[in-house]
């Protein structure tokens, strides 16, 4: 019953957003629907009001279906091909609010379905999953909510509150969002970092000039999304996770302007005893390191506020083989903006990552490595609504050589409201 009102629900929402698109014009300031940066307009016209007095508020859904077509567990099983999410944010502007200069609180309220967590476990098998997006039957979960605070001369960037560091350390431009670009988990985050949960930390971020800048960052390690993280991170073993980021910002010449870029290398140390799949015993004090490249290497035209142009990004992460079943990591990508005539806001994306499995872990790890590929193009209908297919190829899915390599064919419809 709970799948069919969710399908009824969604088709209802589909035939909505159909009908109103027939209407060339929005009611404020018959400025055209398609036009629009939300469908409607920031709740027809609240978030202005709200903007007055420090508040603002957005509100997306993403809906999500994939099938394995080929290899993998299963190509006939159905469940979890359906997935979708949808994401609540609030800022508040504790300057306006509060007199406080400079200082804000941002909160991120995140929920999902159906019950189970996409198709990976039922149909393809992946060490890392091919879903980002997919978190599970989740009504409300507090993703983040932290206050923020700028100091000498906005140098200074503090955070502390509930974080997902995810959002902030190892952020790619042009693969960090699974709702926009790439989908699979390896094209978003670095499996080899073990980011903890969403829960209790500190990040502070500091530009020393223009092009050079420091983030470190401490977090509750044994955060659990559906808690608060009081009881974990200050009770019992009070173990933190803990990473640092050094960046650096370019900016390269061309005939039609400057090409942005970023390099970063960070290190991060986890406390907790743990042990790789295939040994009894435990070690404390796990570390890595990693590294996070963007590059812009083509820009059309010379006008600033326009991206169209090709980018790139580079990956690699290394953990200790004694402690974790993923040892090194490494993937590389292009995103190309506006690659056809009359489509400059439609992006096209291409990706490949490789996993490496340690030599210590489970005998189930057959293989020394999964590698995965994923293109998808992401088709703007209007700034508000977004249609996005996508081909993704893993191969040697968990490092099992019994699984037979996995096409998944999968759409994402993205909608702000």
């Amino acid at each position: 019953m709970k799948v069919k009102m969710i399908k009824c629900f969604l088709l209802t929402a589909f035939v909505f957003i159909l009908l109103l698109c027939q209407n060339s014009y929005a009611v404020h300031e018959g400025e055209p629907l398609w036009k629009q940066e939300a469908l409607t307009e920031g709740f027809f016209g609240l978030n202005d009001r709200l903007a007055e007095t420090g508040l603002q508020a957005g509100l997306s859904i993403t809906n999500i279906y994939q099938q394995n077509v080929k290899g993998g567990l299963s190509t006939n099983d159905a469940r979890g091909r359906f997935s979708g999410s949808y994401d609540l944010e609030v800022w508040a502007d504790l300057q306006k609010i509060l007199g406080m200069e400079k200082s804000s609180i941002y909160l991120l309220i995140e929920g999902g379905w159906p019950d189970e967590e996409g198709i990976n476990s039922v149909s393809v098998g992946s060490f890392w999953g091919v879903n980002a997006d997919a978190i599970g039957n989740e009504n409300i979960i507090v993703k983040e909510l932290y206050f923020r605070q700028l100091l000498f001369e906005d140098r200074l960037e503090l955070m502390i509150g509930r974080i997902d560091f995810t959002g902030y350390f190892d952020a790619a431009e042009y693969a960090n969002d699974e709702i926009t670009q790439f989908i699979n988990p390896a094209f978003v985050d670095n499996p080899a970092i073990p980011f903890p949960d969403y829960g209790l930390g500190i990040i502070a971020a500091y530009d020393f000039s223009e092009h050079l800048y420091l983030m470190a960052g401490a977090a509750d390690a044994q955060a659990d999304s559906r808690e608060t993280g009081f009881n974990t991170a200050f009770h019992g073993e009070d173990n933190f996770f803990y990473i640092i980021e050094a960046g650096l910002k370019t900016e390269l010449n061309s005939e039609t302007g400057s090409l942005p870029g970023r390099y970063r290398f960070g290190l991060w140390y986890d406390p907790q005893p743990k042990s790789n799949s295939g040994s009894e015993k435990f070690y404390r004090d796990d570390a890595g390191f990693y590294l996070s490249f963007d590059q812009l290497l083509l820009k059309e035209n010379s006008d600033a506020a326009d991206a169209q142009g090709l980018g790139s990004f580079f990956r690699y992460g290394f953990s200790d083989s004694r402690k974790n079943d993923l040892t090194n990591f490494w993937s590389v990508g292009f995103q190309y903006q506006g690659l056809f005539e009359g489509r400059d806001s439609d992006i096209l994306g291409l990706a490949f990552a490789q996993g490496f499995f340690s030599d210590y872990a489970s005998s189930t790890f057959t293989e020394d490595y999964e590698s995965a590929a994923e293109i998808y193009y992401n088709f703007q209908a209007a700034p508000w609504f977004h249609i996005s297919p996508n081909i993704q190829c893993i191969t040697n899915p968990d490092g099992d050589k019994n699984i037979d390599d996995s096409v998944i064919l999968g759409c994402r419809v993205f909608v702000i409201f």
